[in-house]
């Protein structure tokens, strides 16, 4: 049976990406980095936007308030009023940009950068709630997912220029990413990734205005074809956690289709695991 793809948000984003599910408000966060606004949107209701002063390539919730952003410049705490801008971690890099953000169960925050070009030594980095951060992985072209198994003891990394998912051994209590293998090698760009309850990996292929669910082994469970030709992350949200939500981008399309840049969600698509807040 083919799965229902409705729009959720109908937008016109140039590079949409990064969806939370945010279950303390039961909202949706997401982001839009050349226009450097953050988007909250309320299912059934509005979808609010905040500006920032710098692109912004994710907007995760904090466990005391407010938001934690992965800026151009680095990591940034604002308040829940969206005045108080606190930097966390500065690491500004001309010819860097801000790629996937992610929270741990442990509430850690991980971020990598992408070199302009998709082309150089990105990073990954792992932020503690007091700041404390460190690269624990080097060498991506363009790290643009970032997921874990149910019982976290697995990290994926997906580097869409590389065309490929990777696979870490993973320690929740210490944070330590073991030595990178290759899961699956994909016929196209991986983007943002999120992994249901099943340990199925969802991945976004930019290039292929597709969704695909990958087994743990890394072989193709299912396609489904997407009314956006481009893509960029997924995450589960909903009351139960059932509903998979996907951004998309426009930029760069000759011609971009009626849904090209807008939200898109796929009701009853699995059952996704529970979202985590930053402890800083």
């Amino acid at each position: 049976m083919q799965a229902q793809v409705e729009i959720a948000v109908r937008a016109a984003a140039r590079a949409g990406q990064a969806p939370t599910w945010d279950v303390g408000t039961d909202t949706l966060l997401w982001v839009d980095p050349p226009t450097r606004t953050v988007h909250r949107y309320a299912p059934g209701d509005t979808d609010h936007t905040m500006q920032v002063p710098q692109p912004v390539s994710a907007a995760k919730p904090r466990s005391r308030g407010g938001l934690v952003l992965h800026l151009s410049g680095g990591i940034a705490l604002f308040a829940a009023d969206g005045e108080q801008r606190t930097w966390l971690v500065y690491w500004a890099q001309d010819g860097v940009q801000g790629g996937e953000t992610m929270i741990d169960r442990k509430g850690r925050l991980w971020a990598t950068t992408v070199p302009e070009g998709e082309a150089g030594d990105g990073w990954l980095a792992r932020i503690a709630g007091d700041g404390a951060a460190g690269i624990v992985l080097r060498g991506l072209a363009a790290g643009r997912g970032i997921g874990w198994s149910p019982d976290d003891t697995r990290m994926y990394v997906a580097d869409s220029a590389a065309r490929r998912i990777d696979v870490h051994d993973f320690d929740l209590a210490s944070g330590a990413v073991g030595e990178r293998r290759v899961l699956c090698q994909v016929d196209g760009q991986p983007a943002g990734m999120c992994v249901d309850a099943e340990g199925g990996i969802w991945v976004a292929m930019r290039d292929h205005g597709e969704i695909r669910c990958l087994t743990p082994e890394g072989e193709l469970d299912r396609a489904i074809p997407l009314p956006a030709q481009r893509p960029t992350a997924c995450c589960f949200g909903g009351p139960d956690l059932t509903d998979l939500y996907v951004t998309s981008a426009r930029d760069g399309l000759a011609e971009p289709a009626d849904a090209d840049g807008s939200v898109l969600v796929l009701p009853n698509a699995s059952t996704g695991t529970r979202g985590f807040a930053f402890t800083g």
